[in-house]
């Protein structure tokens, strides 16, 4: 095996759902995709034929792992669920809409639009404590998987904290990097020069999308 063999990491945000239209905190309840999410499902699974991925990893909630079977389907590949690429836990927040977490909890909604990663919501995960897990999620696939193309399917509030952990960003990090339903983003790994940004939130396989800023 070559020192600097060259590990290929696809990152797929999940398709829409109907907590996304809804504007909620969605956490670990378990959305499936609406319509147009598994019409953003299967663009994104034809437009990942061409990058050969040998076996996609994914959240186990119905939105992640609806969209990862559409990709092994178009690509032929393997399933694996992993519980480690699960939705962050919001606690008292999961299914309430943000409008409403707004007006209750103004000084906390505050930290979230400005500093998330210093948020603490009663029975729910850090943003550290996702990035943590993710990222030891990911070093061992990508030992696991090394010089290989393999896919993540996940959720915002895993894939941003992913990505900023691989990336070494500093906090505040959360809302430096955007990333919509059904995108694509790409990172590699080579021993010598570590993780690299390829590709960003990638949406040019898709019709229609609503993209969320909060």
């Amino acid at each position: 095996m070559r020192r600097n063999e060259r590990t290929t990491l696809i990152l797929v945000r999940h398709g829409e759902c109907a907590g996304n239209v809804e504007g909620r905190f969605r956490g670990r309840v378990d959305f499936p995709l609406n319509p147009r999410g598994r019409e953003q499902a299967a663009a994104c699974a034809r437009a990942m034929v061409r990058m050969s991925p040998s076996v996609v990893y994914t959240s186990p909630l119905v939105r992640a792992s609806e969209t990862a079977e559409a990709i092994a389907a178009a690509c032929s590949i393997p399933v694996v669920p992993e519980e480690a690429l699960n939705n962050m836990s919001l606690g008292e927040w999961e299914n309430r809409k943000k409008d409403e977490i707004a007006r209750e909890f103004p000084d906390q909604w505050n930290l979230w639009m400005q500093q998330p990663e210093s948020l603490r919501v009663p029975g729910a995960e850090t943003l550290d404590e996702v990035m943590r897990r993710s990222v030891a999620c990911v070093e061992g696939l990508v030992a696991r998987h090394r010089g290989d193309t393999i896919a993540v399917t996940s959720h915002r509030t895993v894939l941003k904290p992913l990505i900023a952990g691989l990336l070494g960003i500093r906090s505040p990090w959360f809302w430096k990097v955007h990333m919509d339903t059904a995108s694509i983003s790409v990172i590699l790994h080579e021993e010598r020069r570590g993780y690299m940004m390829h590709r960003l939130n990638d949406t040019s396989h898709l019709v229609s999308f609503e993209t969320e800023w909060v």
